[in-house]
């Protein structure tokens, strides 16, 4: 790693120097440092595109991931009504705009809603009490409910 560093650095360390009286050529800078690591000048240039080439491709992916970050606390900002950041906001922007969460985070989202709203349901809280069948309370309920229809059918007055 600081070899690569060193010969980045060192090469355009060397043509600034060059370039600023040395009496130097930039030609000479770039092949000193392509012969230093045994390469002709033209595999050396090649060498140095694909290191910026995947630069590039790591930084792009590094981008992306931050985006998906932000998207899932600006999910979570929203559902629990937290303000608004702004750097969230910023990097989702940076990646493209519209940055879709992985499939897993967004399952687990999923699940996370729904076990959610079972349980802020009547019907979850319900369930929730320990000893309590709520099969048995449904069929009490629906059983009442016929037998009010059926008095109410024999009533003169309704």
């Amino acid at each position: 790693m600081a070899f690569m560093v060193k010969s980045m650095v060192g090469g355009q360390l060397k043509n600034l120097t060059g370039s600023l009286g040395g009496g130097e050529d930039k030609g000479d800078g770039d092949k000193s440092a392509a012969e230093a690591q045994g390469m002709s000048r033209e595999e050396y240039e090649e060498y140095q595109k694909q290191l910026v080439e995947e630069k590039m491709e790591r930084d792009a992916q590094f981008t992306q991931r931050k985006a998906e970050r932000a998207t899932l606390r600006s999910h979570f900002r929203d559902k629990y009504r937290l303000p608004k950041n702004e750097t969230d906001e910023s990097q989702i922007q940076l990646a493209g705009g519209d940055v879709e969460l992985p499939r897993e985070l967004a399952k687990m989202i999923e699940e996370d809603t729904e076990e959610e709203e079972d349980k802020a349901s009547v019907l979850g809280q319900l369930a929730s009490l320990p000893g309590l069948d709520l099969s048995s309370l449904k069929d009490k309920a629906q059983t009442t409910l016929g037998d009010l229809k059926q008095s109410a059918e024999k009533c003169d007055i309704m």
